[in-house]
């Protein structure tokens, strides 16, 4: 894929754009969204991936289009699954409502710079080594397995690390936020805020997500750019949509298990590519192994957003039968 400078420069440009626009938002008026305020955002940003990707279709061809909706798709639905451990976090940390739009920010703007870093060590290792592949096939079936583990969100998914530990011990910590600030004075000193503790867990969070996320996306391309703005497009509006779903994160009770589906077929279609690429000198002598199927990516397409689709009917069918059951099971109230 060719991609020109000013193509990198305009999207560069584009993405700063709307994160300064995001952050005077938040800065002027902190609130907490209306549902039609998230659900304008949101839609806006799916349409603007939608209108990105049939640029892609457009001006580099069909391939490239698919690759870039696949990877869209799987990261959109990835960062979907994150919004479950951001909901934890929140209200682990007691986060007042019309602030959480700036921690989410930040925690966006923390996700873009590490997964940019991955990224770009990924491109580099997968041009240069074909035998990463195997290393990427096997991380995500792996991941695939533990989330078939995971079962339904609850506080336990989230457990302090170390970084968390240490900061309470050593750095002093004032008991209530000052509004969004992370320091605020007591007593004549300048102390941190609870908001610190909330950026560091926030932060760690998006290095583990990206961990499970890159190597997914480079199983269904191999480009740098089409990796970058999937992930940028995947992650903006992100904030809007942790107000609008709301509740309703409660009610993908499958989307864990649709989620280890996709990164398990992500994985064997990366090994099977592998194969096919085979230079390691243990396996088969060295070379490639030509009987390996190839999975197109239209195929993928196909497979990741039919995985996706039964995965959230079926949560909110389960989600909806035990609503009326507990309504059912319910008293009803005499006189």
């Amino acid at each position: 894929m060719n991609v020109s400078t000013w193509e990198w420069a305009a999207t560069l440009i584009g993405l700063l754009a709307l994160l300064t626009f995001d952050l005077l938002i938040i800065g002027r008026r902190p609130h907490e969204p209306s549902m039609k305020e998230a659900t304008g955002w949101v839609v806006f940003y799916v349409a603007l991936a939608c209108a990105f990707g049939a640029w892609i279709f457009y001006s580099h061809g069909t391939q490239y289009g698919q690759e870039f909706f696949a990877g869209w798709v799987t990261e959109y639905s990835l960062s979907v699954d994150n919004l479950f451990v951001f909901v934890i976090i929140m209200s682990r940390f007691a986060v007042p409502r019309i602030y959480q739009q700036k921690v989410l920010l930040i925690g966006i703007v923390l996700a873009l710079v590490m997964r940019g870093a991955f990224i770009a060590a990924g491109a580099a290792l997968v041009s240069r080594f074909v035998w990463v592949f195997y290393i990427f096939g096997v991380f995500l079936i792996y991941t695939a397995w533990t989330l078939t583990k995971h079962g339904e969100s609850d506080e336990s998914d989230f457990k302090e690390n170390a970084l968390i530990r240490w900061s309470r011990r050593v750095l002093p910590i004032s008991k209530e936020y000052d509004g969004a600030k992370m320091t605020t004075v007591q007593a004549g000193k300048r102390i941190f805020t609870p908001m610190l503790i909330v950026m560091i867990a926030i932060g760690t969070t998006d290095l583990i997500f990206a961990l499970d996320s890159i190597p997914a996306i480079f199983g269904l391309t191999k480009e740098p750019f089409l990796v970058f703005t999937a992930n940028v497009f995947a992650l903006m509006g992100l904030r809007q949509l942790y107000f609008l779903l709301g509740g309703l994160l409660d009610r993908l009770v499958y989307l864990s298990l649709g989620l280890a589906a996709v990164l398990g077929f992500i994985g064997v279609k990366l090994i099977m590519e592998a194969l096919a690429g085979n230079n390691v000198p243990f396996i088969n002598d060295g070379q490639p192994i030509t009987a390996v199927p190839h999975i197109s990516i239209g195929v993928s397409l196909s497979v990741i957003i039919g995985i996706l689709a039964v995965a959230t009917i079926a949560s909110l069918i389960k989600s909806s039968r035990e609503a009326k059951n507990d309504a059912e099971k319910t008293p009803t109230p005499v006189g």
